[in-house]
């Protein structure tokens, strides 16, 4: 009977090594990255602090605890005040010591506004990528032009992990004014809350959506409607709302430019005609808001206007993702909702229950 139950457990063993084998000779990427992703996140996990740490450790500036205290008062209020689910996010601290440790890259057609997707277990199909390694990333994007695509790489100050692990406070964060940090911290919170699965443009929208009036809530109860830290935070994003809607209008006439290029068009007129209409849209910052801001936008977005500093579909297609449905959930929130938040927030989460299980 002992030698019978042994031989048993040894096929299942062997049934299973197998199984795994399989899985990992067709997923051998798949399996990589995520073991990628969480030796970084865990990285980063098992070097924080907790809060109340660092907040009692007398060398650690005042004015940086004074912005943790503050993210701790975010936190609190988009609970409390806008009815986002309560996490354990935010109670632990990570020096970055200047360092970034996230990037992200995106990748579209050349002569089409289709972004690249990738699939992840559990949480679905993603327009962009996640690197905790630089030269990892370097490497998959130079892949990705080779293979045609522009591409895109950016640092990233935030990310959520949806509940799944706990997740600090960046000391890339304590660099950002008032405003910013509460719409960052209630953008991520967002996530956390509500999450559809393979829907990155109405996730992304949502929660910059949130971000940005939860901020504006925040600042308003904390330092009055007249402060100055909401004016400086109301002129912010009149400026950044002013080059997201530039940047999309823009996206519209590429998109509009390639479905009507001739079948018999060849690869360098199609590029000629690309880099002239790019010029053109970022040529005419200069009719944002008076005029006032095209050297700042141009600086700040770091283009020459020479062919080889132009942004490409890659950039333009995260305007579409990010910006491009924000009207739609205004729209919603005052006519629909008469701007009773607590009502929109409870609509969403039944309208779209979260498709990832915390």
């Amino acid at each position: 009977m002992l030698q019978k139950t042994i031989k048993i457990l040894k096929y299942i063993l062997i049934g299973a090594f197998t199984v795994f084998s399989i899985f990992l000779a067709y997923n051998y990427d798949s399996t990589i990255y995520a073991y990628r992703q969480a030796k970084g996140q865990l990285s980063i996990i098992f070097n924080t602090r907790p809060v109340k740490d660092v907040l009692s450790d007398k060398t650690f500036p005042d004015s940086l605890k004074n912005k943790i205290k503050l993210i701790q008062e975010i936190k609190q209020f988009a609970i409390d005040s806008l009815g986002l689910n309560p996490s354990k996010n935010y109670t632990t601290f990570y020096d970055q010591h200047n360092r970034p440790i996230l990037w992200v890259m995106t990748a579209c057609e050349p002569f089409e506004l289709k972004a690249r997707k990738w699939q992840f277990p559990i949480i679905g199909t993603f327009s962009y990528k996640g690197h905790f390694e630089k030269e990892i990333a370097d490497q998959e994007i130079l892949a990705l032009k080779r293979q045609g695509f522009d591409t895109q790489l950016n640092e990233v100050s935030a990310w959520s992990t949806l509940g799944y692990l706990k997740d600090p406070i960046l000391s890339s964060m304590l660099d950002k004014s008032e405003g910013r940090l509460a719409a960052l911290i209630i953008h991520e919170l967002t996530h956390g809350t509500l999450f559809v699965k393979s829907n990155l443009e109405f996730n992304e929208n949502l929660a910059d959506f949130v971000g940005d009036y939860g901020a504006i809530r925040f600042l308003e109860a904390k330092y009055g409607k007249d402060s100055k830290e909401i004016l400086r935070y109301q002129f912010s994003k009149k400026y950044n709302d002013a080059y997201s809607q530039h940047l999309i209008r823009g996206a519209k006439k590429l998109d509009s430019l390639y479905v009507h290029f001739d079948s018999n068009l060849s690869i360098e007129s199609k590029k000629e005609q690309k880099i002239n209409l790019i010029k053109k849209i970022i040529n005419s910052t200069d009719t944002l808001l008076a005029g006032d801001f095209q050297k700042k936008l141009i600086n700040r977005k770091k283009w020459s206007l020479n062919d080889n500093n132009l942004p490409n579909n890659a950039y333009f297609i995260g305007y579409l993702t990010y910006q491009s449905k924000q009207n739609q959930f205004k729209e919603e929130f005052k006519n629909r909702f008469k701007n009773d938040f607590n009502s929109y927030l409870t609509f969403l989460k039944k309208q779209y229950p979260s498709s990832i299980v915390f």
